[in-house]
């Protein structure tokens, strides 16, 4: 596990790290307490790489809307 914050996290950071909690977890050579460690971890990058997905697939919607089913561009997310 790294130590730097998953909010920091890149994408593909995040699952790499998630990737690597998936395998020690899987392998069962951790005791009970690194276990439960690991698994919080594990849904914590799990939930950031959901919403770095949900952003990205929103950025695609907005850039292939529009008025005449063309792409439009991009605007900010929070531009409504």
């Amino acid at each position: 596990m790294s130590g730097k914050p998953v909010g920091e996290m890149s994408f593909e950071d995040a699952m790499k790290e998630l990737e690597a909690v998936v395998r020690q977890l899987e392998d069962g050579d951790v005791d009970l307490e690194k276990s439960i460690a690991l698994y919080e971890r594990g849904a914590v990058l799990k939930a950031h790489c959901e919403a770095k997905l949900k952003t990205a697939e929103e950025k695609v919607e907005l850039i292939m809307k529009s008025d005449r089913g063309e792409p439009s561009g991009t605007r900010p997310l929070d531009s409504d």
